[in-house]
């Protein structure tokens, strides 16, 4: 099951990111995005094997992104890949059989691609763009219009500027969760005003669909 909270690292270096992810961890995150770009492996597979060991100290979930290879190597618990290529079904075999594959959409069409590929999940972004996105913002409306029409059991994240005042908005859209890196970065204690709130809207579907 995929949780509803994601918390996507933040850092202005790599030693930033590891600290980030190890207070999000003590917070209760039960998953982290380790959410860095490199093209040198070797660096790449230092600083991704170091937020493996803070991940399996507390029990929570690491995905990394793109670095197919490393990710079995290090068993992380899944990867996040941005682009239809490698294709998710091809990129599958190369995997172990328990690993997630999650893919981050910004269209229907998107969507779509990657649902027919057999995603584990998938970000829907972004929420709110901040001055350097070269995709247009979706908003409560974009969000709305997608999962109205796509009307699938696969799990769809919203990603981008996300804040706790946003979540109830988000999730009447038919969204299941959420991917969160400033309001959490800049407020630990946030995730569990986060976890509160999500899990207050589950239980609200439970009771309604026992009426």
């Amino acid at each position: 099951m995929i949780p509803k909270l994601h918390y996507i690292s933040q850092g202005n270096s790599p030693k930033m990111h590891l600290e980030n992810i190890q207070n999000a961890c003590a917070a209760g995150a039960e998953l982290v995005v380790l959410d860095i770009q490199s093209s040198f492996e070797k660096k790449f597979l230092k600083l991704a094997t170091k937020a493996r060991e803070i991940t399996a100290h507390y029990q929570t979930r690491l995905i990394i992104n793109s670095h197919i290879k490393l990710a079995k190597i290090l068993k992380v618990d899944g990867i996040l890949i941005d682009q239809i290529v490698p294709c998710p079904t091809t990129l599958r075999k190369q995997l172990h059989p328990w690993q997630m594959i999650g893919a981050t959409a910004n269209t229907l069409q998107d969507c779509e691609n990657y649902i027919n590929k057999d995603v584990d999940y998938l970000y829907l972004s972004p929420f709110k763009a901040d001055k350097h996105s070269k995709v247009a913002e979706l908003g409560l409306n974009g969000f709305t219009a997608i999962m109205d029409i796509l009307k699938t059991e696969t799990p769809i994240l919203g990603i981008g500027k996300i804040a706790t005042s946003d979540i109830k908005a988000i999730l009447e859209t038919g969204i299941s969760g959420v991917g969160v890196s400033d309001q959490i970065s800049d407020d630990f204690n946030s995730i569990k005003v986060f976890h509160l709130l999500l899990t207050a809207s589950s239980t609200e579907e439970q009771r309604h669909s026992f009426q």
